[in-house]
């Protein structure tokens, strides 16, 4: 019965961090924002069935992570040079469409990735691009020449 008290408790908990933080759209969560849900999770079923049966260590533990949450998102709202070291910089990876192979490297991105990305969004050639920008979402943008 302990643990099913537990479990309600964490469901309430979490579903009020959700509320407080804000909802996403799965397919739209950045990398930080999936690891962070990774995180409530594991510390959430710590507090429920692992050696710490402590119900106010998990609520202490999770709201610490949702409010540093939101203490960096207002933080990287408000001041622009740390949104550039908090979420990056968007990189061209097509410029005029010639693939900028440097930039591929850096990131780890093959030209066969980048072609069904821009299979994805329509784009045959990239010699149709002017510009495929890798967004700090992670997401590849393409805008095609006129």
């Amino acid at each position: 019965m302990d643990i099913v008290i537990r479990a309600a408790v964490a469901f309430v908990f979490i579903l009020l961090v959700t509320r407080v933080i804000g909802r996403r759209e799965l397919s739209s969560l950045e990398p930080f924002d999936l690891i962070l849900l990774i995180v409530l999770g594991d510390l959430v079923q710590q507090g429920v069935t692992q050696s710490d049966y402590s119900v106010t260590g998990l609520i202490l533990a999770g709201s610490t992570i949702a409010l540093l949450q939101l203490l960096v998102a207002y933080l990287n709202f408000r001041f622009h040079k740390l949104r550039t070291v908090v979420d990056g910089e968007p990189l061209i990876l097509i410029e005029g469409g010639r693939v900028l192979e440097r930039n591929l490297k850096r990131e780890r991105l093959t030209r066969g990735e980048l072609a069904e990305q821009a299979r994805l969004q329509q784009i045959g050639s990239f010699e149709d691009v002017k510009w495929a920008v890798l967004e700090t979402n992670g997401q590849i943008s393409f805008i095609p020449k006129q």
